[in-house]
């Protein structure tokens, strides 16, 4: 697949590949509408404060971990069309809640329960899989990711002037994120009817069990229940932040920590009965598939979604004070990171698909994160300005790249479950922002860089020791075992037995 043929609306792939990151754009513009007009916010609700600001921002991005997991799981379920048509409905009532709310309360759990919008990403990750064959899927997914990524950086760039120029006054700020979320909605309505799951009718697979994902050995269980923990756990590291910051009692922490207690083991029960009648019966040889692989996938976009979503939020600041800058030009600085994400994530996928080898690319790409920010730990006021910048492009292309490359691998290494493997995988991304910016909060930005280096290398130890290559990762059809044939051969019985 080559960038010329992006503009080849009328194939039915290239249009439901725009549609797909079209409407990514939208949800990500949605999610992030809040931080450009914080200073609107606080100049026209009289109550509100700098500390309820970082509170909404918590709150901006509780939900989006476990959302991303259930989002999965309704993936495989339902498909992405349905899902994805739903997501954008049901999220413009929080953002309009939020838009026009008034009271503590009302701001809060709107925020709270609008940053399930973040799991949007899965969705057309999924959406994009079922379109394009393995051969091509690295570039179109990391064309899906980039541009559709690009709607936070849209959302901050022209918020405020449709806040300011469009609607004015101290309110204009409500009307403007108002204005998102109807758009949001219009557009789940209009992707209900503008796009299929796939080409053909059979071209979403279905799982056996949406409850948890399947494995294939005893030993694949312990590790999928392992690395569940950490996902639903990483949230009580969000109550601690909201405790400590004076916005939760002792109380609530503790019945917050023992619900989280209660989702965790909800979530092993379901693993167990959902794998275990699976085992027993024995899982086909062509059925198998390497959890190890979903493993060090779920490092790799910790180590470089998790990074890029930190890097973002103590970048400006961090050139703003080490070489004396504006705060307007250390934030144009510092949105190079950002803009990067234009090109280089659709190059990453484009390199995983032409090499030939889908794991030495996310190895070099790994590689190459922990290089950059290793160099960025080394930079200080004595550092030519032009260095620093080319130093944080360069480190930008790794980490943008190596999010496609990672993305590159997921859908063909298990065909029927890409939704709740893409959903971990990316949850793992939002749970390294959670632990990453926690840790900033106790280091200065030279060690918070050399700690994000030290993450790259270890996950590309992860992937050395445990990746492997997709199975007809660049075949022109995705690998179909004997368990895909009967679940597909029941699908037609029932539509048969319905009609």
């Amino acid at each position: 697949m080559k960038v010329a043929d992006l503009f080849k609306v009328r194939t039915p792939e290239i249009r439901a590949l725009h549609l797909t990151w079209i409407a990514f754009f939208i949800t990500f513009y949605v999610w992030f509408n809040m931080a450009p007009l914080a200073t609107s916010m606080l100049r026209d609700v009289d109550w509100l404060t700098q500390d309820h600001i970082r509170l909404f921002a918590i709150c901006n991005v509780a939900l989006t971990i476990p959302a991303r997991i259930i989002v999965g799981m309704a993936l495989d379920r339902f498909g992405p069309r349905r899902v994805f048509s739903i997501l954008m409905v049901t999220m413009a009532i929080p953002a309009l809640a939020f838009a026009f709310g008034n009271s503590f309360t009302q701001l809060l759990v709107a925020r709270l329960v609008l940053s399930s919008i973040g799991a949007s990403f899965v969705v057309g990750i999924h959406m994009t899989a079922l379109w394009f064959k393995p051969k091509h899927i690295g570039f179109a997914e990391g064309f899906y990711a980039g541009w559709g990524n690009f709607g936070s950086a849209a959302a901050a760039m022209t918020l405020p002037t449709i806040a300011i120029v469009w609607y004015g006054g101290d309110e204009g700020w409500r009307w403007a994120i108002a204005q998102s979320a109807f758009v949001m909605a219009a557009y789940g309505v209009y992707y209900w009817f503008a796009i299929t799951d796939g080409p053909s009718a059979t071209s979403h697979r279905k799982t056996r069990k949406a409850l948890a994902m399947e494995v294939s050995s005893w030993g694949d269980m312990i590790k999928l229940i392992l690395w569940t923990i950490p996902l639903v756990g990483c949230l009580a590291i969000l109550v601690w932040r909201i405790q400590d910051m004076g916005f939760m009692s002792m109380t609530a922490a503790v019945i917050s920590y023992l619900a989280i207690l209660a989702i965790v083991i909800y979530q092993v029960v379901q693993i167990i009965r959902v794998n275990v009648p699976i085992l027993k019966k024995g899982v086909p040889e062509d059925d198998k598939y390497h959890f190890n692989s979903v493993a060090a996938l779920n490092t790799t976009y910790f180590a470089n979604f998790g990074a890029e979503l930190a890097v973002i939020s103590m970048l400006p600041m961090f050139f703003e004070q080490t070489w004396g800058l504006t705060a307007a030009a250390a934030g144009l600085i510092a949105s190079s990171f950002a803009f990067v994400n234009l090109v280089a994530r659709p190059m990453g996928g484009a390199v995983s698909d032409r090499m030939g080898n889908r794991r030495f690319v996310m190895l070099s790409y790994m590689f190459g994160i922990g290089i950059g920010f290793t160099l960025m730990g080394m930079m200080n006021e004595t550092w030519p300005l032009i260095l620093a910048i080319a130093i944080t492009i360069f480190t930008s292309f790794f980490v943008q790249g190596s999010e496609g490359a990672t993305f590159g691998i997921i859908p063909s290494i298990k065909r029927r479950i890409t939704g709740q493997i893409s959903g971990m995988a990316g949850a793992y991304g939002n749970v390294g922002a959670v632990v990453y910016l926690t840790i900033f909060t106790f280091v200065t930005p030279t060690q918070f860089f050399y700690i994000l280096a030290a993450g790259a290398f270890l996950s590309w130890l992860v992937c050395f020791i445990w990746l492997k290559e997709p199975e007809s990762g660049f075949a022109d059809e995705y690998y179909l075992s004997s368990v895909d044939k009967m679940i597909e051969e029941q699908e037609q019985l029932k539509a048969e037995g319905k009609a």
